[in-house]
């Protein structure tokens, strides 16, 4: 009886079913047949909303390249500036995101004054709407991402400049004046600077000067910046001869900076983007930043063999650093064989950089200017040198056909932008020096800055052999002092 009951619950089933479908089907499809405005509108919202996500994730790698410097220059300097080092790499970010949410990203992107400085959006002043909307972009800029995104994004830039400075003044400069120098700098002489090149309004950038993601921007500003501020320091106390590099603390802690930084840069370059709308573009960014460091990688070491006999690990990072600065500019202007070109030459430069500041007696550490300021000036150059011109929107390098123009508004902004840091950096040191916080007290450079400024070392558990069994020897003579509880 059952067997013959249930194909008609089933034949029931399938008709209520059927009903339920012929009355409600044609309300569902009407309900769910998009307009063509309602697949825009989809499409612009996903595609915002892929960038978004796209920016903070390569800004979130540029501010780990605060974790790079800080680990080269801890690796490269003395142990006796090692904390001094850590910490101001360390509260640079913390001055500058402060400095710079209250008035630097206005100078930089705010509504332009004549094309030379920003003139509002200070403090972020662009609340969300009144429906919840928040705004978009910045008076100077078109990305199509929201303004705190876009805000987060140039502040790991910002915070990147005057760590070039830091490493450079390593090992001397009062804590004090570390501090006012690098607010100086994220709140004036870089935005200005930014204004000028990346502000859709900026005098520069009317004028076709082309710095794609920052080796005038960021690397010339803190190159130029560095080279001043160690030159007025002096050299550190008790270091070798000139010409002779001071041996690195710890080169292991150097390699793995570096690697940092290289990794770093994945956000750095490509991240300038500010959209993945364009795949291809992304692709050859990331491809010609790779080439750039691996060329100077390797012209660097080679070179320096050839001078010394040895495969030296320092000039072989430095080399990574020449070429990813000097490919920096272009990677969005030039095919793979240039940023080749480009990352080879910047290895060679780094190296003769080297001798040049030494020759010069200046003790910069990390070789800030060697990396950052010539490679960032050569690198603006190169544009105007191999420029493609279906990649720079119209004019090609002076190599590839393009004649003069393009070359010749590339070292306009480089004169300028040279010019205005150098005068700038010249004013603001001074200034600190005039006031006592240039350079560290005396004492310092007798006990080490570690020890004088924050009384602590970097290896506080370690020590020479003599000191070890002394100590030891102390000990046995008080087991309770020291004795392990619990």
């Amino acid at each position: 009886m059952n067997n013959r009951i249930r194909p008609l619950h089933r034949l029931l089933a399938l008709a209520i079913g059927s009903m339920v479908f012929a009355i409600f089907a044609p309300t569902v499809v009407q309900a769910a047949d998009p307009t063509v405005q309602s697949l825009a509108d989809t499409t612009t919202k996903l595609q915002i909303s892929i960038d978004t996500t796209w920016v903070l994730l390569t800004g979130f790698l540029v501010f780990f390249m605060q974790t790079g410097f800080s680990m080269l220059e801890a690796g490269l300097l003395r142990q006796r500036g090692v904390v001094n080092a850590l910490l101001e790499n360390f509260v640079d970010a913390a001055v500058t995101i402060l400095v710079w949410w209250g008035i630097g990203f206005g100078i930089a992107f705010g509504t332009s004054a004549g094309g030379f400085i920003g003139t509002d959006t200070f403090f972020l002043s662009q609340l969300p709407g009144a429906d919840g909307s928040y705004p978009m972009g910045a008076p100077g800029s078109t990305a199509a991402i929201n303004t705190y995104t876009l805000f987060f994004f140039q502040f790991a830039f910002a915070a990147t400049a005057s760590t070039i400075t830091t490493g450079s003044m390593a090992g001397r400069t009062d804590f004090i004046g570390d501090l006012i120098y690098s607010a100086i700098m994220g709140a004036f002489s870089y935005p200005l600077i930014v204004h000028w090149v990346w502000n859709s309004n900026g005098w520069l950038f009317k004028m076709g000067f082309l710095d794609f993601a920052g080796s005038t921007v960021v690397h010339t500003v803190g190159g130029w910046t560095a080279l001043v501020g160690a030159y007025l320091l002096g050299p550190r106390p008790g270091r070798p001869a000139w010409g002779t590099i001071p041996p690195a603390h710890n080169l292991g802690l150097a390699a793995l900076g570096t690697m940092i930084l290289w990794f770093g840069w994945y956000g750095f370059n490509p991240g300038s983007t500010l959209s993945t709308g364009n795949t291809g573009l992304i692709g050859l960014v990331i491809l010609n930043t790779t080439l750039g460091a691996g060329g100077g990688a390797l012209s660097a070491m080679f070179y320096q063999y050839f001078r010394s006999g040895k495969w030296d690990l320092v000039y072989c990072l430095n080399g990574s650093l020449a070429g990813l600065v000097g490919v920096t500019a272009g990677c969005a202007f030039i095919l793979p064989w240039a940023a080749v070109l480009i990352g080879l030459t910047g290895g060679i430069l780094v190296v003769l950089g080297i001798d040049l500041i030494e020759a010069m007696h200046i003790d910069d550490p990390v070789s800030a200017f060697a990396v950052h300021g010539i490679n960032g000036m050569m690198g603006t150059l190169a544009i105007g040198f191999l420029g493609q011109k279906e990649l720079t929107g119209g004019k090609a390098g002076l190599l590839l056909g393009g004649g003069f123009d393009l070359l010749g508004v590339q070292i306009l902004g480089l004169v300028a932008v040279s010019a205005f840091t150098i005068a700038f950096a010249f004013a603001m040191f001074l200034g600190l020096k005039a006031i006592g916080k240039l350079r560290v007290d005396p004492e310092a450079d007798q006990i080490g800055i570690d020890a004088y400024e924050h009384g602590a070392t970097v290896w506080p558990d370690v020590y020479a052999v003599e000191e070890f069994v002394e100590e030891q020897q102390n000990h046995s003579k008080k087991p309770q002092i020291g004795k392990f509880e619990g």
